[in-house]
């Protein structure tokens, strides 16, 4: 399956790992990589020695690409964009912000850049300033999400911008990326599906909370202070939920709620940690390893790929037949 996407970023396969703070280092995305996809270490407020280390251990694990995601939110991104400028990240993905200031920077040292957008008008914005992609991400996705959902989304930005584009948000099978490209997306990024493997790191406990998810056990919180995430529920998020809709609620107390509480579910708090996944943890039951769930992925696809081509064919024979008939 080649696409624009694995001709760019040179890669086997047009699966992307989703960047997830504190869940993706250098096992996870060196794995991924490793399998044919694109693996991504996710910099999010970690200090620089430890993202440089952690791409220096990931070039150990594979030859191929490996990713990295800025979050232009982090009062350190200046500093986060010349070390992966200086170390030529093979490709940096970003989020939380507007990457323009350091486009010219990274393409000039040999960096393939690929925002994370929520509308069709950044995705706009982003071509014009220089990206090679963009990654749409819908609202079923987990962690910090827009609003507009990954079905009316991609085809939106599909007919904005002439760059390709990898859909994002609900997607964890074959089904899934089938969809994803008949909506126009040239890839698809992974997030939820890679969080049970045996290369993540995150604690058995967080792991074992997206095995037994059902389709409704996502929530969104933040959405009052316009920085909406979704996670599973828990104690934690329902107390947010609960402190989110008090009027006597200061911000100051929401904050520290939230300081520290995904660092909490990673390392094994499944209660009071904030276990960000997103609206496809309920297809997510086996633990498997990258590999396989790359191979999963791409077996099920094309089988369907080929299936809807039968189908498509059988159609367009049978109407050729009936238009004979007819004259």
């Amino acid at each position: 399956m080649k696409t624009r996407v694995t001709e760019l970023l040179r890669i086997e396969t047009p699966i992307i790992q989703g960047a997830m703070a504190w869940v993706a280092n250098a096992s996870l995305a060196g794995a991924v990589s490793a399998a044919g996809g694109l693996g991504i270490i996710a910099a999010g407020a970690a200090p620089l020695d430890w993202i440089e280390e952690q791409v220096k251990i990931a070039r150990t694990m594979t030859d191929n690409p490996i990713g990295v995601n800025v979050m232009l939110m982090n009062p350190q991104s200046p500093e986060i964009a010349l070390l992966l400028a200086e170390l030529k990240v093979d490709v940096i993905t970003t989020g939380a912000g507007n990457p323009s200031p350091y486009i010219d920077a990274w393409k000039a040292a040999g960096c393939r850049v690929v925002p994370v957008i929520p509308s069709s008008a950044l995705a706009a914005r982003m071509e014009r300033s220089g990206a090679d992609a963009v990654i749409a991400e819908g609202s079923e996705a987990g962690g910090h999400i827009g609003e507009l959902t990954t079905m009316t989304l991609i085809p939106q930005v599909c007919d904005t911008v002439s760059i390709p584009v990898i859909a994002a948000g609900g997607i964890a099978d074959g089904r899934g990326m089938v969809a994803a490209f008949a909506l126009g997306a040239e890839a698809v990024q992974v997030g939820t599906r890679f969080l049970t493997i045996d290369e993540c790191t995150i604690a058995d406990a967080y792991k074992q909370k997206v095995l037994s998810a059902k389709d409704s056990d996502t929530i969104v919180t933040g959405r009052a202070s316009g920085h909406p995430v979704r996670g599973l529920k828990n104690v934690f998020s329902r107390n947010v939920r609960r402190l989110e809709t008090d009027p006597s609620t200061s911000p100051e107390e929401l904050e520290e709620l939230f300081a520290g509480s995904l660092r909490r579910a990673v390392q094994g708090d499944a209660e009071n940690g904030a276990l960000m996944a997103g609206q496809v943890a309920g297809l997510v039951k086996e633990r498997k390893t990258a590999r396989e769930v790359i191979v999963d992925l791409m077996t099920e696809a094309e089988a369907l790929g080929a299936r809807n081509l039968s189908r498509m064919a059988a159609c367009n024979a049978t109407r050729t037949r009936a238009v004979a008939g007819e004259e």
